[in-house]
């Protein structure tokens, strides 16, 4: 089904430039590099009012975010991290379990006095976002997650079984050393492959993606965050025998990728579930069907 189921230190290195075509943050957005619970985690933050924490996944940094983030400081304080080992934060040599990965977050919010906060989260950054509010379900009014399974949560075991999932289990020296110089052939291949239309991804967006995946450390980061998948089901579980989460969550879908089964996931693990399908987006919502994602989002986190 995944087809109709899927899809240390302060940093010392910059950026990739953003190439024309890729959005980017308006100055109003400051970028902080942030020290929690022993990472260094890269965070852009703009906007003023209620707060919202954005999660990005793999393949991607907290770049992703920028039409919804743009969107959402218009009257939200928007907090964007680049995860534990992704993009501009630091790459610690463990931690990638998504458990530590959500109290890192916890450790962004108390730097920044936030006391409660929304979540939106796509892909790995669900599993974070999981993760996070599972176990600061005090700290979060609402929860909204994008095409992608939880570990260990509803029909994960079945999920696993997917021929297109096969990179859950792919990693490793050997496999760093095949990819390390390739980094763009194998992201390339999730772009393309997850996408309802693979020319959604224009080629600006493909080269600041890889390149920022390319910097030393962060493929094999990258690995770290699947490797993690067998810990973070056992994680879940352990979440779930406390109660299933309480707060209003929105389970969204991309039409050829996860669909409806994203609401099925969600339901296993919450009680309050509102589903939604994007049509004609595969599982890069923000880049296939940007308007029609933050649409739906900012429609549920302005419902009283």
């Amino acid at each position: 089904m995944l087809r109709s189921l899927i899809a240390s230190a302060v940093i010392a290195f910059s950026a990739p430039a953003f190439a024309e075509g890729v959005p980017h943050y308006p100055a109003e957005f400051t970028t902080q590099e942030i020290a929690t619970n022993g990472t260094v985690l890269h965070v852009r933050v703009g906007g003023k009012g209620p707060a919202v924490v954005l999660l990005h996944g793999y393949g991607e940094t907290g770049d992703m975010w920028v039409p919804l983030a743009v969107d959402l400081a218009r009257d939200h304080t928007v907090i964007v991290p680049d995860l534990r080992g992704m993009g501009l934060s630091a790459k610690p040599a463990e931690g990638y379990d998504k458990k530590t990965q959500g109290q890192d977050i916890a450790g962004v919010l108390k730097v920044l006095n936030v006391e409660r906060t929304d979540v939106v989260a796509h892909d790995i950054g669900n599993m974070v976002g999981y993760a996070f509010v599972a176990q600061y379900p005090q700290d979060v009014s609402k929860f909204v997650l994008l095409d992608a399974p939880i570990p260990g949560v509803g029909p994960w075991e079945e999920i696993l079984k997917h021929p297109l999932l096969w990179h859950f289990r792919f990693g490793g020296p050997d496999m760093e050393r095949l990819v390390a110089g390739r980094e763009r052939i194998y992201l390339d291949r999730f772009w393309n492959e997850f996408s309802a239309d693979p020319k959604k991804w224009d080629e600006a967006s493909r080269q600041h993606y890889a390149a920022l995946y390319a910097q030393p450390g962060a493929m094999h980061a990258g690995f770290a965050q699947f490797a993690a998948f067998d810990q973070d089901a056992i994680d879940s579980k352990a979440f779930l025998a406390k109660g299933k989460l309480t707060m209003p969550v929105l389970a969204i879908g991309g039409e050829k990728s996860f669909g409806q089964t994203m609401a099925v996931v969600a339901s296993a693990a919450a009680d309050n579930v509102t589903g939604v399908v994007i049509p004609a987006s595969g599982h890069w919502l923000m880049e296939e069907q940007p308007e029609a994602t933050v649409a739906a989002i900012r429609s549920f986190l302005d419902k009283k």
